[in-house]
């Protein structure tokens, strides 16, 4: 299969139906040419099943497409019917006691680990790690997602974090930027408005992203940020993603949305997707699996080109070279946790 993308690569990233690819599916995707897919539970039966789905979803586009997923460790884990290791919340690691020395090895070994299994099944791209700074009084979808408040650790975590995907040739995604920590609600379930200062975002909570800027790719936070935009979620705002994300962070990495499909974000589909892209997204996020949806975000999108496409072959990610002993790394990152869980401050 061809390797990169082609002009006629549409700027969305889309789901499917299940564990298997159907005819239809197969045809529409064969058409969209979506840049990659995303995988969920309901896609997530067993490993030999998750391999052979990968390999048709870029059977049915003709090259290796990026195949994504959200496996952060703790409570998000799309392999967790599965069995298997799936790692402890990032919150864990800045908990313990260790030496800022030892979690950074702990962090790495624990992302290797993630890293080593999800390149075994196929996938090459993990949406972590989470960098956004929670605060006591936000609604608990971040909690312990999160390594930690302090803006200055969780850059330093989340770098090592991207080091070990990186390590087992897996790309990672930061997110949500330019930070969800101090959202009021779920973003799943409505729009959350953040009323902090400029000062209080540019001097906290934007510090993580503007220490991993140099990253491949980043999702944004379906947040209003009413300091500089109180009409538009970061993800729909030319102000959030030009002057923020792009300008005083300094992010120039493919950008794409948080699910278009969360109830944040209002109008229909299509809709979202236009306004995403115009605002300065490279790409959307789509992640139901239901074909009329994908069908609708499809049509509402462009062929990657420009400054998008560049930078979206700059993140495709590539197989790792060498053999990754996937149970050495899972020991090892089994042996850190236990350290961190009789070590926890």
């Amino acid at each position: 299969m061809h390797r990169g993308a082609p002009l006629s690569v549409r700027a969305c990233i889309l789901g499917c139906a299940g564990p298997q690819l159907s005819a239809e599916e197969s045809r529409f995707f064969a058409d969209a040419q979506p840049w990659g897919f995303i995988l969920f539970g309901r896609n997530c039966v067993d490993e030999d099943q998750i391999r052979a789905l990968c390999a048709d979803l870029r059977t049915s586009v003709g090259r290796h497409a990026p195949i994504l997923i959200d496996e952060e460790g703790g409570r998000v884990s799309r392999l967790r019917p599965l069995g298997g290791r799936i790692g402890p919340p990032a919150a864990i690691f800045a908990q313990s006691s260790l030496s800022l020395e030892d979690m950074c090895a702990a962090v790495r070994a624990n992302y290797y680990a993630i890293g080593a299994r999800l390149a075994s099944i196929g996938v090459d791209v993990d949406c972590a790690p989470v960098l956004d700074l929670p605060t006591h009084d936000a609604d608990p979808i971040i909690g312990d997602r999160a390594f930690c408040a302090d803006p200055a650790l969780a850059g330093k975590l989340g770098q090592v974090c991207l080091d070990g995907l990186l390590d087992a040739g897996v790309a990672g995604v930061i997110k949500h930027i330019p930070g969800h920590g101090r959202a009021d609600v779920d973003s799943h379930k409505a729009l959350p408005v953040v009323t902090a200062s400029r000062d209080q975002l540019e001097n906290h909570d934007f510090l993580p992203f503007a220490t991993l800027s140099n990253a491949a790719m980043a999702m944004t936070g379906h947040v209003i940020y009413n300091a500089y935009d109180p009409d538009n979620a970061a993800t729909c705002s030319e102000i959030m993603i030009n002057q923020i994300i792009r300008g005083r962070i300094g992010f120039d990495g493919l950008l794409m949305s948080d699910d278009l499909d969360m109830k944040a974000l209002s109008g229909t589909l299509a809709e979202r997707a236009k306004a995403s892209l115009r605002a300065g997204c490279d790409v959307v996020l789509q992640c139901n699996g239901v074909l009329d949806d994908m069908r609708q975000v499809a049509a509402a999108t462009h062929s990657l080109d420009g400054k998008a496409l560049a930078r979206a072959n700059a993140a495709q990610p590539h197989s790792h070279p060498g053999t990754i002993d996937r149970a050495a790394a899972e020991a090892e990152a089994d042996a850190w946790a236990a350290r961190l869980s009789g070590g926890l401050a």
